[in-house]
């Protein structure tokens, strides 16, 4: 799977401070990498209509088993409703016992810097 680009659900207003949420998940074995690319389609239609979704991407490195999340939101709230709703909150659950190691990052960003470049992305959560 290569990179999705990033997409845009809903407009930032320019010059606005947005949430930006970077993770990195490697999973322990190859089956777990085909376990989360089977969950990702529909966390990816869900966040095309998530309140306060002002962009996401993802990064699948699947036979490194490696998948990198980017995303911009409009509060740590709509993050965190996301996160804990739709297809993205059970998703998450059963893919816990796959995970060999996560790292995640936050931190804010203008609405005119989107999106983040991924070198930005990797620094962070290294």
């Amino acid at each position: 799977m290569p990179t999705l680009p990033w997409t845009v659900p809903n407009q930032p207003p320019p010059g606005t401070e947005v949430h930006v949420f970077a993770s990195r998940f490697e999973t322990r074995t190859l089956w777990g990498a085909l376990k989360f690319l089977a969950r990702t389609p529909g966390v990816w239609r869900q966040i095309k209509a998530a309140p306060g979704a002002y962009g996401a991407t993802l990064k699948a490195e699947p036979f490194k088993r490696t998948f990198w999340t980017l995303s911009a939101w409009e509060s740590p709230a709509a993050l965190k409703a996301f996160a804990r709703s739709g297809t993205h909150a059970p998703a998450s659950r059963g893919l816990s016992a796959q995970m060999r190691d996560s790292e995640f990052a936050t931190w804010p960003a203008s609405s005119d810097d989107l999106p983040v470049d991924w070198a930005d992305v990797r620094r962070r959560l290294a």
